[in-house]
């Protein structure tokens, strides 16, 4: 059976496409109102939402640009966003499924882009980023928000360890300083970064990722296991709810 990254992650995402359109944790934030509010200072402009999953970036975005391009390596995925698009009403946003490291645009094709809770399924976050710069126009801006990981050892151990037995698919959550690093290394500015806080609900959480029963027995154990200095960085609740913190990276492709 063929086990290579991209069909662990089209298996783990395709039964799900419908859930992650329906997400409410995936449909709001103040990561997706600074989008748009960029998306409204480019009116005619040509996006890309990259990796765009449940299709939130480009919803919110399609209203206020010329064109959006929701780009993702399921095509059940892809499949949902346009049926949404369509039910939305939502005519300029077209699909096309490819991976982040091998995109099949020419270059400086786009004007702005956005990229949001989707790197870290990435299998080489340097090749995804070089080819996120070289699609857009010199000077345009691109927004990154991802998870990042905490920044002491112990933490960052306990989130990527649930986050994979979770979801196979996951590869790393990047502290901050990673993400920095990474983005000047592909050819971004930086301008500026903010967090928020994303509280995740257990069950829910494990129900869009259709996480195997004995995985989430080991996740709960773990959960309930933790140090306090874990289970107060997550803010990990009896249940098995916890909190992540999620970075906006502002950007000019230089």
């Amino acid at each position: 059976m063929n086990r290579d990254h991209q069909s662990v992650v089209d298996r783990q995402f395709g039964p799900q496409a419908t859930a992650y359109v329906r997400s409410e944790t995936h449909a709001t934030g103040p990561d997706l109102d600074r989008i748009e509010a960029v998306a409204r200072a480019h009116p005619g402009g040509a996006m890309l939402d990259l990796g765009c999953g449940g299709g939130h970036v480009s919803y919110r975005a399609a209203p206020h640009v010329g064109s959006v391009v929701a780009c993702d390596l399921s095509p059940e995925m892809l499949a949902a966003v346009a049926a949404e698009a369509e039910r939305r009403g939502l005519a300029t946003i077209a699909t096309c499924q490819a991976a982040a490291e091998r995109l099949p645009f020419a270059d400086a094709a786009f004007d702005l882009l956005a990229c949001r809770l989707t790197a870290h399924h990435w299998l080489d976050l340097d090749a995804g980023l070089r080819e996120a710069r070289r699609v857009l126009k010199p000077g345009a801006p691109a927004l990154f928000m991802d998870v990042v990981a905490p920044a002491h050892p112990l933490v960052d151990t306990h989130l990527q360890t649930i986050e994979l037995l979770r979801d196979p698919s996951h590869v790393r959550d990047y502290r901050i300083d990673e993400w920095t690093a990474a983005l000047g290394r592909a050819g971004f500015a930086l301008e500026s970064v903010a967090t928020h806080r994303l509280p995740l609900a257990f069950e829910p959480w494990i129900a869009r990722m259709r996480t195997a029963e004995a995985h989430v027995t080991a996740i709960l154990s773990l959960q309930h296991g933790a140090s306090d200095q874990v289970r107060e960085a997550l803010a990990i609740t009896p249940d098995g709810s916890f909190t992540i913190e999620v970075a906006t990276f502002e950007l000019r492709a230089c």
